[in-house]
Formats: structure tokens, sequence, C-alpha cells
């Protein structure tokens, strides 16, 4: 019984790491893009000038 609880303890706790792993990833990603986004906009506006 005790042996079932600590692997139960377990699985959520490697799910919880899991998860927040990939929101931590995924945010990355999403500032890597806007950063990408924003120094297009920035070569744009400097040709026009």
């Amino acid at each position: 019984m005790v042996k079932a609880f600590r692997r139960i303890i377990a699985a959520v706790t490697v799910a919880v790491l899991a998860f927040r792993a990939v929101g931590s990833f995924l945010s990355w990603i999403e500032h890597q893009e806007d950063s990408t986004a924003e120094t297009w906009i920035d070569e744009d506006e400097f040709e026009d000038v």
C-alpha cells in the first residue's frame, strides 16, 4: 500500500515537472519569435529612411 502511494506521488511529481518544463519551453519560443519580429520591423524601418 505504501509503495503504491509513493509511486502515485512520484508520477504526479513527474507530470507537474514535465508540464512546467513544456510551459517554460513554449514561453521561450514565443519570446524568440517576438524578438525576430521586432528585428525585421526595425530593419524595414531603417531601409525606408
